[in-house]
């Protein structure tokens, strides 16, 4: 919810008026449930790429402790 900071009661109700006229009744929850499709793939491919780069960097990571405590020895 932290985009729709800057939208406010009025600007919801025009935005939603809009979509109603624009698409109509019968395809509002279509069009909701292609959104929901949608964020959730976004969220999915978000989450692989993070592990993936958490994976990658963990090696690294390793490899700097590694030389830290040969340094130190």
């Amino acid at each position: 919810m932290g985009t729709l900071q800057f939208i406010g009661g009025q600007e919801l109700i025009i935005i939603l008026l809009v979509v109603l006229l624009l698409f109509g009744s019968k395809q509002i929850p279509e069009f909701a449930r292609m959104m929901g499709k949608g964020m959730r793939e976004f969220r999915k491919a978000t989450e692989d790429i993070k592990r993936e780069i958490n994976d990658e960097t963990k090696g690294i990571s390793d490899d700097i402790d590694d030389m830290k405590n040969s340094l130190k020895s």
